[in-house]
């Protein structure tokens, strides 16, 4: 008897350990000392990582090109110079998309430097006008350049350069992972969290279909500023992650016109994605639809564990 006792005892510890961790992994939350998850929100919008106010105007380095109108904060993203595909004038964001400005990319730049140049990049030792190190901390730079060291992913040979639609991925295995994890907030069908993009309001199978790359970037690292669950944190691996596209790629769109906003030469302007609504009621839905998620998964745990509890009473009475 002493000895089931035990193992009852060191068989609960071993559960609840699993609980806690697996509780910490489907909230989303980046993993204790993830540099690159940190640096890769960084590269989104750092300011709403650090919660911070943007920087006033545009970049001083906006002035060198004419051709991507965009003005403001969004002229301080990393994003919005090099491009979700990290390719800048070379990829998506090249000749003929409304985000087109002629700055390189940096996928082929940051796999030849180390990340201590590429933090000389990022303090402005080579180009004063590129300088950040007033608007970030020496760890934010370093956890930006960790995950341009160590975090892109070339998707080129997946994604079609001018519908911008997946050319492969197991959308089956897309759909179970979908549904595993990002329908708790989003909807089965991709609805429920109204996205905003200049006025226009989004489901994720818009983003999907239009802007694949930065699909891929968020569902993989977060979103700069917001809670969500992320591949990075779920073990997702890259053809996982394309999985995934391929089946938001399927989900219903609010805007069927609406141009992909990287679809090659004569492609028109597009919208630029954006995050959940930044009005107060959006902001309301946006975190019910957290937290209505979220407690559905505990609540799945904890009727594990109960259960559990139940097998291990059942079994010590019947051995009595």
């Amino acid at each position: 008897m002493r000895n089931t006792m035990r193992f009852f005892v060191a068989t609960l510890a071993v559960f609840a350990l699993f609980l806690s961790v697996a509780a910490v992994t489907a909230s989303g939350l980046p993993q204790s000392g993830d540099d690159v998850s940190v640096g890769a929100q960084l590269y989104d919008k750092w300011y709403a990582q650090l919660g911070v106010t943007p920087p006033q105007g545009n970049h001083p380095l906006w002035e060198r090109q004419s051709t991507n109108t965009r003005s403001g904060p969004d002229t301080w993203r990393c994003a919005e110079c090099h491009g979700w595909d990290y390719q800048g004038a070379a990829g998506a964001y090249g000749t003929g998309s409304s985000h087109y400005t002629g700055f390189p990319g940096v996928f082929v730049l940051a796999d030849r430097l180390s990340e201590q140049e590429i933090i000389d990049h990022l303090n402005g030792k080579l180009d004063p006008l590129h300088d950040f190190s007033g608007l970030m901390d020496e760890q934010s730079l370093r956890q930006l350049a960790a995950f341009l060291k160590n975090g892109l992913v070339d998707d080129s040979a997946f994604i079609d350069p001018v519908s911008l639609k997946a050319i492969s991925g197991d959308t089956a295995n897309g759909q179970r992972l979908y549904e595993a994890v990002c329908a708790a907030c989003h909807g089965v069908d991709g609805q429920t969290l109204v996205l905003r993009s200049e006025g226009i309001d989004e489901g994720l199978g818009d983003v999907a279909s239009r802007d694949p790359y930065r699909f891929l970037h968020r569902s993989r690292f977060g979103v700069a500023g917001t809670v969500m669950p992320i591949g990075r944190d779920l073990g997702w691996s890259v053809a996982e992650s394309h999985d995934v596209l391929a089946y938001a790629q399927t989900l219903p769109r609010r805007n069927e016109q609406s141009v992909p906003s990287g679809a090659g030469t004569g492609s028109q302007p597009a919208p630029q994605v954006g995050g959940p609504p930044s009005d107060v009621f959006g902001g309301i839905l946006t975190g019910l639809g957290v937290f209505f998620g979220m407690f559905g998964m505990s609540l799945l745990f904890i009727l594990g564990f109960v259960a559990f509890l139940g097998a291990i009473v059942f079994i010590l009475r019947k051995q009595k």
